[in-house]
């Protein structure tokens, strides 16, 4: 798992890199970082996951979008920032809570690392 950060109620956050760590970490910087609406954004997302008791509370918050991606970056979860934005993460949970059927079992993953903040569609 990368750089810890926060440990929230239940699901506990931490980042790739140390530098994404401190952008999402002071407030000051995760504007000149991100802008205004963005960090705002960013902020609320990153207040949800802390709050949530597992991350299947996330995905039903309709205005998360909180959605598994396709294609080569199938491990990795999204929530909406402003579009085409998302705060990327992937489940750091070890090993990897799954469903009989091989499906992410969302109500027991407790722990995530924040990849990235991007646009998947470029």
């Amino acid at each position: 798992m990368g750089y810890q950060l926060m440990i929230g109620h239940q699901v506990e956050i931490a980042f790739s890199t140390t530098k994404l760590r401190k952008d999402c970490n002071d407030d000051a910087r995760m504007i000149r970082r991100y802008g205004p609406l963005r960090a705002k954004l960013l902020r609320r997302r990153l207040d949800e996951i802390r709050a949530a008791d597992n991350l299947g509370v996330l995905r039903m918050l309709p205005q998360a979008r909180c959605h598994q991606l396709h294609g080569d970056r199938a491990e990795q979860l999204s929530v909406d920032l402003d579009h085409p934005y998302r705060l990327i993460f992937a489940v750091a949970d070890a090993p990897v809570p799954r469903k009989a059927d091989g499906g992410l079992d969302w109500n027991v993953v407790t722990a995530v690392e924040v990849l990235e903040i991007g646009d998947t569609h470029e």
